[in-house]
């Protein structure tokens, strides 16, 4: 009887708990400070149906882009609030002000003007105007959190600054305080079931909207290449044991005007793996451009010592994939990653 137990017990204690990780673009920026936080507590459209995503994928972490941020963090624990009502807790969660919507003195873009969105640190009508965040199931050793948003783009080793008639663009004074992350790069550490993870979180600037000189496709690619060097240690020690990467770093491996080379790169960099994730048509597109088309920006990268279970890209119900943007251009990309 006793043995007969123990046959019935093995698979019970053998099988590991899988743990879900996403990202997600929600695109839930306002045109001005406190609007998200209104428009989550009247119940937005666009804010229901990011929070139906949410619900029908059920990440246990997700790092969210595209969400104002505010001093208080009000929105983000309206939010959280709001995923509870709905049947997904999170205890857990952390949230930083993005160089986006910083200001500056200088004209960082070159179009002759200061004061404008172009001259923050990273593009921002407002202080914290499309910000990240993480939601966690699990605790977040937020005292170790490495937050590296006051690099500058010029530090970054093997940097590549942009030019125009042979001088740097827009000035070599807007060079010297131009910080490298447009919104932000972030390593938390996450004390996960299986034993501490750190999660790698950005969102990398457009490689488009500037000129001859490319400044936003060069600091794109900087942005991206910032991952493979703090994997190097070319940045000082890497963090310890598994990790994931998760952001959007909107560059396409293959299609697009951006740098593709440094996504590539960052894709086949021996400490981490890629699962591809995709929908149930078989697309790794992760959004939906109109006028440019579907492309993969999107990006959960685990480390190697994971065993990847399963993965995705998921798309809403709507038969017509243009009609799938009451949440966001983006989608959620998740993955199911076990440590045996």
């Amino acid at each position: 009887m006793i043995r007969a137990l123990f046959v019935l017990l093995l698979p019970l204690t053998a099988q590991a708990e899988t743990l879900r990780v996403a990202t997600f673009n929600t695109e839930l920026s306002r045109e001005g400070p406190g609007l998200l936080l209104r428009d989550i507590q009247r119940g937005d459209p666009q804010v229901d149906a990011v929070i139906a995503v949410l619900a029908a994928t059920r990440p246990d972490i997700v790092a969210l882009q595209g969400i104002d941020w505010d001093l208080d963090g009000l929105a983000l624990s309206a939010l959280s609030d709001a995923l509870t009502e709905n049947g997904l807790r999170y205890p857990y969660s952390f949230a930083a002000q993005p160089n986006s919507g910083m200001e500056t003195p200088l004209d960082l873009d070159g179009d002759g003007k200061t004061g404008g969105p172009g001259d923050a640190q990273g593009w921002g009508r407002y202080t914290g105007h499309g910000g990240l965040a993480v939601l966690s199931r699990y605790p977040i050793a937020t005292d170790q959190a490495q937050i590296y948003s006051t690099m500058l783009w010029r530090d970054l080793p093997g940097a590549v600054l942009p030019v125009a008639q042979e001088a740097p663009f827009p000035s070599a004074q807007a060079q010297a305080i131009q910080r490298l992350s447009s919104t932000s790069h972030w390593v938390l550490p996450i004390d996960a079931p299986g034993g501490r993870l750190n999660l790698m979180t950005f969102h990398a600037t457009p490689p488009v909207f500037d000129g001859p000189e490319d400044r936003n496709g060069l600091r794109n690619r900087d942005e991206v290449r910032f991952w493979s060097l703090l994997l190097n240690r070319e940045l000082g020690p890497a963090p310890s044991g598994r990790f994931v990467i998760a952001g959007d770093a909107n560059l396409d491996p293959e299609r697009g005007e951006g740098r593709n080379r440094a996504i590539r790169q960052l894709l086949q960099h021996p400490l981490l793996q890629d699962p591809v994730p995709s929908d149930p048509a078989g697309s790794a597109s992760t959004v939906l451009w109109k006028g440019v088309g579907e492309m993969r920006v999107d990006y959960v990268l685990p480390s190697a010592d994971w065993q990847v279970r399963d993965a995705g890209v998921y798309w809403p119900d709507p038969p017509q994939r243009e009609d799938a943007e009451t949440a966001s251009r983006h989608r959620l990309v998740w993955v199911d990653l076990t440590d045996e």
